[in-house]
């Protein structure tokens, strides 16, 4: 249980990262479910912003079977570096959005 307490601390603590950068005519949402392990910044466009006219997602990954599954990651800071900065081990973190799968991950 340790473990995944302190993947949770790392990944929200790093996810977190994503949020706080400002960005030009847009506003940027942190989402987190704790109970299923999900972590989400979503960016959301001014309605008057010249290029993009939906919300979009930044940065996702959450917590199955004690790995980090990074679903999408839409930055030039990509979000497997800062988690292995923080400790995570390579082998820990599964990059589904380039292709990467879990064999354990739940069916939907």
């Amino acid at each position: 249980m340790d473990q995944l307490i302190d993947l949770t601390q790392i990944v929200r603590q790093e996810i977190n990262r994503y949020h706080h950068v400002e960005a030009w005519k847009s506003q940027s949402f942190l989402l987190t479910d704790a109970a299923q392990q999900v972590f989400a910044v979503i960016d959301l466009p001014d309605a008057d912003h010249p290029l993009v006219q939906r919300a979009g997602i930044v940065v996702m990954a959450r917590i199955v079977s004690g790995k980090v599954i990074i679903d999408e990651d839409a930055t030039d800071r990509p979000l497997y570096r800062y988690l292995m900065e923080a400790g995570i081990p390579r082998e820990q973190i599964i990059l589904a959005y380039a292709g990467e799968s879990h064999s354990a991950e739940p069916a939907s």
